[in-house]
């Protein structure tokens, strides 16, 4: 029996998949970060792009700081960043150099850890992102062989690619990466080793969602056969549902298999309650066991995007159609070189088989997103599309001026648009996102470094009565505590 690690995802991966990535604050993450350090987890899944645009959309959180002081609150436990190569918030491949000052930047303010996803397997492409985070700093970096159903994607495809990667000296370790929760305890006990053969002594990870129910019990097939070593959890209501298996149940079930689990149980007990507080305070929904549904294997299409679907149809009174079109989402997804279903395109192939549903002829609508795919501005497909398919979608006067598009622009002349002696993080920031929202996130200033749960609803009371005109000054007391709001100061 084996010594088995675990990294956290809650603060990343289970609060976008169970909180819409917007369910915690710097403060929410600030207040229990010294306990999270405490557990002893190989490393915390803690952002991406996509989370660092939401800190600044939603909570005027500069993400920047957000990494400093969590990284300061946890110095023994490595922060984890995803990414999926030459990309940063923006979809569209960004300028090498670029994206080195993003990794450099990145490392500067605490990651050790990063993940390199290419939603179509390009090893090059892998590997060149890799190169640059390791001339920028010498982070850890975790190649990911994100796992889906299609004739394509079999147990080779997965070794070869593996394979090509581990070759390369910048890449340290790997894991399966299932972000539908489509893979099965049998599928990852023929995969498992097949990847370890293939990537010799680096490392595997697993991470598995429980979206239909798979996710804990391929976890535990994947140690017993004895090539993982780190199993990927969440903590308490961040745990199950669509995110990762939850962690003291996982605990609980390696240590029922003989296993050792390198973690403080007492720190990982106080965290778990914590997180559960917080979503009772927020009213955010904790994730639940889920039952298994053997659709998802076919279609392979988050429930998001499905109700999303649901409701245009119902809004279009083609309700009684939402069977035709999951049987399109199948196939054109063949059609279009079996993308993996991670966003952006599961929203791409669905909308599309919606088009092809309800409109005159299948094609005769395609999407600029399609479009921008069709012609490799989201990377090379990971196989051949349908040639018919793909001469039916580039025969548009849209596709020549979507081929006319400039790439995402040159490093130099981003530096000349925002002024050569602009902060590189503020830089950063204005070139990929609306200028407003930098606005608003820098004129908040520092944000919160604390967070008391059962203090939530009485702020959100107060700040209700704030927004009221009539609103004079009130002062809410009780033993222990003082709130005061006076007019025109806030709370």
């Amino acid at each position: 029996m084996a010594e088995i690690h675990l990294t956290d995802v809650s603060m990343r991966d289970g609060n976008q998949s169970l909180w819409g990535a917007t369910g915690l604050s710097t403060a929410h993450m600030l207040q229990i970060a010294g306990q999270v350090d405490r557990v002893g987890f190989r490393a915390i899944d803690f952002t991406s792009s996509s989370h660092m645009a939401v800190a600044v959309r939603y909570f005027r959180n500069n993400p920047w700081e957000r990494i400093r002081r969590i990284h300061a609150a946890m110095p023994r436990t490595p922060l984890q960043y995803i990414t999926t190569g030459l990309r940063f918030i923006a979809w569209q491949q960004a300028d090498p150099e670029f994206m080195r000052l993003v990794y450099r930047r990145l490392q500067v303010n605490g990651i050790r850890k990063f993940i390199m996803l290419d939603p179509m397997h390009d090893a090059d492409a892998v590997i060149e992102s890799a190169r640059l985070v390791k001339e920028e700093g010498g982070a850890e970096v975790m190649g990911a062989l994100t796992f889906t159903l299609s004739a394509v994607h079999d147990d080779d495809f997965y070794a070869n690619f593996a394979a090509k990667l581990a070759a390369c000296p910048d890449i340290d370790c790997f894991y399966l990466k299932d972000p539908g929760g489509l893979m099965s305890p049998d599928r990852v006990r023929t995969l498992a080793p097949k990847v370890k053969a293939a990537i010799g002594t680096k490392p595997l990870e697993i991470h598995a969602h429980c979206t239909i129910g798979y996710g804990g019990l391929s976890s535990l097939a994947g140690v017993e056969t004895g090539v993982i070593d780190t199993v990927h959890v969440g903590i308490g209501p961040l745990g199950e549902g669509s995110s990762l298996p939850e962690a003291t149940r996982m605990v609980a079930n390696l240590r029922a298999a003989g296993h050792d689990v390198v973690v403080d149980d007492k720190a990982l007990e106080n965290v778990s309650a914590y997180w559960t507080r917080l979503a009772a305070a927020e009213g955010l929904p904790p994730g639940t066991p889920q039952a298994f549904d053997a659709s998802f294997l076919k279609h392979q299409i988050a429930g998001g995007v499905m109700t999303t679907t649901r409701r245009q149809l119902e809004e279009l009174q083609l309700a009684h159609r939402f069977d035709a079109v999951i049987e399109e989402t199948e196939r054109v997804r063949a059609e279009l070189g079996h993308p993996i279903m991670v966003t952006p395109f599961p929203q791409m192939v669905m909308s599309q088989a919606l088009f092809n549903v309800i409109g005159t002829r299948r094609y005769a609508q395609v999407s600029d997103e399609v479009l921008r795919y069709v012609m490799g501005k989201f990377g090379r497909p990971t196989s051949p599309l349908d040639p018919q398919v793909e001469a039916a979608i580039l025969d548009r006067p849209r596709a020549k001026e979507i081929a006319a598009e400039p790439m995402f622009p040159a490093y130099a002349d981003l530096r000349r648009k925002f002024g050569p002696h602009m902060d590189d993080e503020e830089f950063l920031l204005r070139a990929v996102m609306p200028g407003d929202q930098v606005d608003a996130m820098l004129s908040a200033g520092r944000s919160r470094a604390t967070y008391t749960p059962e203090a939530a609803p009485l702020l959100s009371l107060l700040r209700q009565l704030a927004a009221r005109p009539a609103a004079k000054d009130i002062v809410v007391e009780r033993p222990g505590l003082r709130i005061a709001l006076h007019a025109g100061a806030g709370v």
